[in-house]
């Protein structure tokens, strides 16, 4: 298994060991993810909601949680950055009040929420749209970094989301999205981001033919230096290709994960918290880590 340089992430101070990989987990404050089972916004005390999941996925072992307020499923609503706020800040300072030094990360592709976040705790930042959604990400992301160790999350993607599904045409998948990947990296790199983790984007502009070659070959990813966050939880790409819902692909999740931790994953964003630890802890027995 090809094994990343970097082997800690510094999260405001707090130094988060890589050498195993670890598990984030998705705490979704809308109306309108994909999975109902990650929403918040479901209860009618979100906070509450919040703090019941954030001490069962802690529990369960995650490293770190990931909270957002701005579904990015294909064809979901548009929604300010006023309320994306609204529905993260209280969550993500409920989370702290109770777990102090938990680490959350931000799921935003707007710089002005992202900063927000890291003002009420937050201690990283993860960017679906690979800063290009907001001329404004990296330099904030930037500064973040400089002076308070804030990592980022740089995925790759290309459109919005709204439009992202019409421009998954590649000739070679990954290595058309290893070029754009490098290219945005530089630019982060040289407004002076410290720590970056790196997210192939599966199912962003992608179809599920190219998500499995890209998983197949999420080994090249060994190239960079930086480590890899792999999202495959639960996604379309599974649950299409069995026929099933979404709320029946756990087990088809777990095969995906597993696969993804052979092929060189650093961390896992998921939804099932317990089965993804378990999938990192039987796989790290295997002889030829």
């Amino acid at each position: 298994m090809p094994k990343v340089t970097k082997k800690t992430l510094n999260c405001r101070g707090q130094l988060v060991d890589l050498t195993q990989p670890t598990v984030m987990g998705i705490l979704n404050a809308t109306p309108d993810s994909f999975f109902s089972g990650s929403r918040l916004t479901t209860d009618n005390n979100p906070s509450a909601k919040a703090i019941e999941l954030a001490q069962q996925m802690l529990d369960d072992g995650a490293t770190f949680l990931d909270v957002g307020g701005y579904s990015t499923r294909p064809g979901a609503a548009v929604v300010s950055p006023t309320e994306e706020a609204d529905r993260v800040i209280p969550i993500i300072e409920a989370i702290l009040a109770k777990f102090p030094d938990a680490l959350i990360s931000i799921d935003t592709f707007r710089a002005s929420v992202a900063r927000q976040a890291v003002e009420a705790g937050a201690s990283l930042i993860n960017d679906v749209s690979g800063g290009s959604l907001d001329p404004d990400m990296f330099s904030t992301a930037a500064e973040l970094s400089r002076s308070q160790s804030i990592p980022y999350i740089l995925m790759h993607i290309r459109g919005t989301p709204q439009t992202m599904q019409s421009l998954a045409t590649y000739k070679h998948v990954t290595t058309e999205v290893i070029d754009e990947l490098t290219i945005r990296l530089a630019e982060l790199k040289a407004l002076g981001q410290k720590d970056v983790l790196l997210d192939p984007g599966f199912g962003f502009a992608k179809t599920p033919a190219q998500n499995f070659e890209l998983l197949n070959q999420l080994d090249a990813f060994s190239l960079f230096d930086e480590p890899i966050l792999v999202g495959l939880s639960r996604k379309t790409t599974i649950w299409k290709t069995l026929n099933i819902s979404p709320d029946k692909s756990l087990n088809g999740t777990t095969v995906l994960h597993t696969a993804a931790l052979l092929k060189g994953a650093s961390i896992l964003r998921v939804h099932d918290v317990r089965e993804a630890v378990e999938a990192v802890q039987l796989t790290q027995r295997l002889t030829f880590f």
